[in-house]
């Protein structure tokens, strides 16, 4: 999996088939890892640029709707070497008891962070996605999927229950009924199901290079670059935070998110590129 750069680029984590793009700008420190078998390792040289953070420079906050810009952050593309199925139960087998909750409570607070991240994120599944690897696509805002490609939740196989977020978000996904049958049952799906309920936004038939969910999702993030990055960042949490409250609420919300946009750099580039009928120029202040 992976990912994220300045504004006006790509950045990518790849974990086997499965990987993660984001687009936009966030700070991931040089120490930034997956526990256990997913630990991520840096292929190659970092990449480094100028970006905007939340406020006092960490991930927002439940309740935080700050756009406080900083400059100077340093950007990684990290890659996850091993393909994403998820838990490696070969190791997890050497776990004693009481090892297995802080495991598990690691990859949960991991999985979180790639949810909080304040960029828009898109999982691109072109292979296997079980557990784990479902999980931290589920923790995207956008999943795409090749048609041969394969995700479920299969925890109660195994006398256990999906530990990192999966029966939370899979229900809010594509509702509660269906994820109860899909956890239940441990089903595993392919792209073309994974479409049909709800699963996946897009459904491609996979090619010769065998990346065709990874190349769907670069042309998607190619889309949201061109944007506000300040108002990408409170969009998403406008969303994000309105989804889980009432109406009344989430208006509320949407209100504070917007009035972040009002006092910045960007909002009048933007009406001053309108006015001058051309591509605007945003740097994220």
């Amino acid at each position: 999996m992976a990912a994220a750069a300045a504004p006006g680029a790509l950045g990518a984590w790849q974990a086997g088939r499965a990987r993660l793009v984001a687009a936009g700008c966030a700070p991931l420190g040089p120490r930034w890892t997956l526990p256990g078998s997913l630990t991520g390792q840096r292929l190659g040289p970092a990449i480094r640029a100028r970006g905007w953070a939340p406020a006092a420079g960490g991930l927002p906050s439940r309740r935080g709707y700050s756009s406080e810009v900083k400059t100077d952050d340093e950007l990684r593309v990290r890659y996850l070497e091993e393909e994403n199925r998820g838990a490696d139960l070969k190791e997890r087998v050497k776990m004693s008891s009481s090892e297995v909750g802080p495991f598990v409570s690691k990859i949960r607070a991991v999985i979180n962070e790639i949810a909080n991240l304040p960029v828009p994120t898109i999982a691109a599944l072109d292979g296997l996605a079980l557990g784990g690897g479902l999980e931290l696509a589920l923790a995207c805002d956008i999943r795409v999927a090749a048609s041969s490609a394969k995700m479920g939740l299969v925890e109660t196989k195994l006398a256990i229950i999906p530990g990192g977020g999966g029966t939370q978000r899979l229900p809010r996904a594509i509702g509660m009924s269906l994820a109860k049958e899909l956890i239940f049952s441990a089903r595993v799906l392919d792209g073309q199901e994974a479409k049909a309920v709800g699963l996946v936004s897009h459904v491609l038939e996979q090619n010769q290079e065998g990346d065709a969910a990874y190349r769907k999702a670069l042309d998607l993030a190619r889309e949201f670059l061109p944007q506000g990055p300040v108002a990408m960042r409170v969009a998403k949490l406008a969303i994000n935070q309105g989804m889980e409250v009432d109406l009344v609420t989430g208006l509320a919300i949407e209100e504070a998110c917007y009035a972040q946009t009002i006092p910045t750099k960007d909002r009048l580039e933007g009406l001053l590129a309108f006015k001058e009928k051309r591509s605007p120029r945003y740097k994220g202040e």
